[in-house]
């Protein structure tokens, strides 16, 4: 016989999930309505508006894709790209790598522009390499959450938008915790999720497109047969689940039977991104930036180093030097274990030799700084590191109390 699941406590401070806002989960617990009842469109109509804030567009489309993160970029790609599309990739982290595959499922030509991890690229060398590849498409990530680096982008965007090429951008560990500008730095598709800085449970993919991409949308739409056989396309994009010129209908006044929404992850969205919009977008950023502050210092005082260029580490992932000696991954099971919280390990040539310290959404906030502070230094005094002790939380303390 199974028994009731109980699920322990955690302080989670990893770039991602992070703790879900309680004003999410109490929206999720509510009763289902159905996809089409007014109540329910209501909701939605009032999620599309709320996405555009947070990214800085006043697009028209903005929706939410069932799935995570991954679905959004997938739709994304899938919508722009036919078979021998040249999409350049600029790659200083993991996720880039993500954009790549799937290009390459998409039967995209595939250049990559790579560096090393440490710092994002001179605008000026992804203008350089677009000038020699001559793509369709130029597919970045804006915050790398594998090594904490943050990209530049408006330089790339207005020329790429000058030269008409499609610029698409992962903004998922970006969205809600920075200042983004897609109409200013010409992004003509954004994604980002809900399980980062939105506060809301993994799930669901935000995405905003602009003119140009839904004139693109527009001449591959395919109907479904099972709701009409008049509308058939031989350039129709190659997925149905992830296909924006359907999903954009189901989500407009045409309201076309695509899928049965996941009504209660609608909900929390809906709260999540209403709970960002009542704190006000910018206390909301000078909230992510000073808990930032004081987790940098609070490292700096241990005498931990970190990983890349903190002139461009973004505020919401701190990568962190694992010391000499030291196995990282008995420091974050004995961090999980003895104290409740959990941070992150890397991927690829960082693996075993950098942590990550999320600081997204709700789990953004004073108390969990100081816990995760106190928790790291103590697990490293336990496994005998050579750091500066008792320093720590004065040091997130004195960030604090300016």
């Amino acid at each position: 016989m199974f028994s009731e699941i109980s699920i322990p406590s955690r302080t989670i401070m990893t770039p991602g999930p992070v703790e879900a806002h309680p004003a999410a989960l109490r929206a999720m617990s509510a009763s289902i309505l159905g996809q089409f009842d007014p109540a329910f469109l209501q909701i939605m109509d009032e999620v599309k508006e709320m996405i555009k804030i947070p990214f800085g567009t006043k697009n028209e489309q903005a929706f939410a894709i069932d799935g995570t993160s991954r679905s959004g970029l997938e739709a994304a790609l899938i919508a722009l790209i036919e078979p021998g599309d040249k999409v350049l990739v600029p790659v200083y982290g993991r996720f880039a790598y993500l954009l790549g595959e799937i290009c390459e499922r998409a039967q995209a030509e595939i250049h990559y522009l790579e560096k090393e991890w440490d710092a994002p690229f001179e605008q000026e060398a992804v203008i350089q390499a677009i000038k020699e590849v001559q793509p369709k498409i130029v597919a970045m990530v804006h915050g790398e959450t594998a090594n904490g680096q943050m990209q530049a982008l408006e330089k790339i965007g207005q020329f790429c938008r000058a030269n008409d090429i499609f610029f698409v951008v992962d903004m998922v560990a970006t969205y809600g915790g920075v200042p983004l500008m897609v109409d200013e730095w010409a992004v003509d598709i954004a994604i980002a999720g809900t399980q980062k800085c939105v506060s809301v449970p993994s799930g669901l993919s935000l995405i905003t497109y602009n003119d140009r991409v839904e004139e693109v949308l527009n001449a591959r739409y395919q109907k479904e047969l099972g709701l009409s056989k008049d509308i058939r396309n031989e350039n129709h994009i190659s997925s149905n689940y992830l296909d924006l010129s359907q999903l954009q209908r189901y989500w407009s006044e045409e309201r076309i039977n695509h899928h049965t929404e996941a009504t209660t992850m609608i909900y929390g969205l809906h709260e999540g991104l209403r709970m960002l919009l009542k704190e006000g977008m910018e206390q909301v950023f000078a909230r992510h930036a000073q808990n930032d502050q004081a987790i940098v210092a609070g490292i700096k005082a241990m005498g931990l180093g970190f990983y890349g260029q903190l002139s461009t580490k973004m505020p919401t992932v701190t990568p962190i030097m694992i010391p000499t000696g030291i196995d990282g991954e008995n420091v974050r099971a004995l961090m999980l274990d003895e104290f409740g919280v959990e941070i992150a390990s890397s991927f690829g040539a960082l693996q075993g030799k950098v942590w990550r310290i999320g600081n997204m959404g709700y789990s953004s906030r004073k108390a969990n700084v100081l816990h995760v502070l106190s928790a790291l230094e103590g697990a490293l005094n336990y496994y005998g590191a050579d750091i500066v002790k008792g320093e720590a939380v004065n040091a997130a303390l004195a960030i604090y109390k300016k």
